[in-house]
């Protein structure tokens, strides 16, 4: 191909915001995408009978997030509140969330005090190993699996105490039309400043100097330009060399490659099932489990699927499970019909509804094992106690040439989100621009 004067690996959002960005001051940019879809990491579908977005990757805003929200914003993209209330199932109960966990007092000040990092599982043993606190050890290695996708064993303690202290629990929302609304929109933009994008293009071999690249994709075409902005999910990047989507540099950026293997990145498993109604709120569940759960937004459990959602505020009979952290890691190999008995049985025994009933009831389904996406390698990066020192090395570009984006290189308290990725992107495209 021609020389450019940028190319940029990955289509997702930290790609998209990076090209969108640079097109929009003049720059030449080509952006290869591997797979035949734009959005990586967001995958919105026309699910059901009925047709409505579902996600199968990112889903909600989590917080008042200024990128994301002033994109959405500025492309007259509607996105409206997803509160809705918090219940726990446990030992046959329905139990509405908001109790306090035992111990929690004491677990939070002691996080507090502590000086020096260390993994959230060293931290619980070292502090809370007596016998008294195995149902706090339960619930936050719960919780740093589930909503972390991160290993307790390597989390950053210093990470996750940071994160809870800013969690924004009132503000939450879903995009109307789904997360792609917002991939579209970049996209268009992208085009229409003169961005030129290859899906279907697996890059594989970087050739690089400094201020020229080249690089062949898996069926030998080749893209020249004077500058490469690498924006795949961390997962691709730590994989062993070889694998279907991976890359290799020639001269070699060992460095750079030892600092990506440093960070975390979460497994996770997502399910969607869509029912003929949603029985969840009907008399006869009311009555069976002796709860009220007309307003129930999120529930967790002790299941093989151990949180699921619902489209709250609106009544729709599509349920979302969520298995996050070591227990989806030890699933890759896994078939979606595996997942799908789980799932169900999951169900079944939540809302003590007969397996056989549920599958009579059931219109559509589909499983997303991300970690076994050849394209992606897992779900979103966390901390580990070595990551604040890997990300100063991978925040600066490789002679002036290579640069490094996506959601593992954000620095704040949104961390592996859209909002992260967005900022990665404008800020990578930012840096690209302050080199002639």
């Amino acid at each position: 191909m021609d020389n450019t004067d940028i190319i940029i690996i990955g289509a997702g959002a930290a790609g998209l915001m990076a090209a969108r960005t640079l097109t929009k001051t003049g720059k030449k940019v080509i952006l290869l995408e591997a797979r035949e879809r734009l959005g990586g990491r967001i995958h919105t579908l026309e699910n059901g009978t009925s047709l409505q977005p579902a996600e199968l990757g990112a889903e909600f805003i989590h917080g008042d997030l200024p990128v994301t929200q002033a994109l959405l914003n500025e492309a007259g993209i509607k996105y409206s509140p997803a509160s809705a209330s918090m219940w726990r199932y446990d030992e046959g109960k329905f139990i509405a969330e908001g109790h306090v966990i035992e111990h929690w007092d004491e677990f939070f000040e002691s996080i507090m005090q502590l000086k020096h990092d260390m993994s959230m599982e060293d931290f619980m043993q070292q502090e809370f190993s007596g016998e008294q606190y195995e149902g706090l050890r339960q619930s936050v290695r719960a919780y740093v699996s589930g909503y972390d996708n991160a290993d307790p064993k390597k989390a950053s303690a210093f990470s996750i105490r940071k994160e809870w202290q800013n969690e924004h629990e009132d503000a939450q929302y879903r995009i109307e039309g789904g997360y792609r609304e917002l991939i579209n929109y970049l996209a268009d933009e992208f085009k229409q400043a003169g961005g030129h994008i290859f899906v279907n293009a697996i890059a594989k071999d970087i050739d690089w100097g400094q201020h020229h690249v080249t690089v062949t994709t898996d069926i030998g075409i080749t893209y020249h330009a004077k500058q490469l902005l690498v924006a795949m999910p961390l997962g691709l990047l730590q994989a062993e060399a070889g694998l279907k989507a991976t890359i290799s540099f020639d001269p070699p950026i060992d460095y750079y490659t030892d600092a990506l293997k440093s960070l975390g990145f979460g497994a996770v498993i997502k399910v969607l099932l869509e029912f003929d109604e949603a029985f969840w709120y009907s008399d006869e569940v009311r009555k069976m489990t002796g709860a009220d759960l007309e307003d129930m937004g999120f529930l967790f459990s002790k299941e093989a699927i151990p949180v699921w959602w619902t489209q709250m505020p609106v009544h729709r009979p599509l349920l979302t499970g969520w298995l996050g952290g070591p227990p989806a890691a030890e699933r890759l190999h896994a078939s979606n019909e595996d997942m799908l008995i789980q799932a169900l049985e999951s169900i079944s025994n939540i809302f003590k509804v007969d397996i056989g009933i549920l599958k009579e009831k059931l219109l559509t389904w589909n499983v997303m094992n991300w970690t076994a996406d050849p394209f992606c390698r897992g779900s979103y990066s966390y901390d580990t106690v070595e990551t604040a020192e890997a990300r100063k090395i991978l925040s600066h570009p490789i002679g002036d040439t290579l640069f490094f984006a996506g959601e593992y290189l954000y620095e704040g308290t949104a961390m592996g989100t859209v909002e992260a990725a967005l900022t990665s992107g404008l800020r990578a495209a930012e840096m690209l621009l302050e080199y002639k």
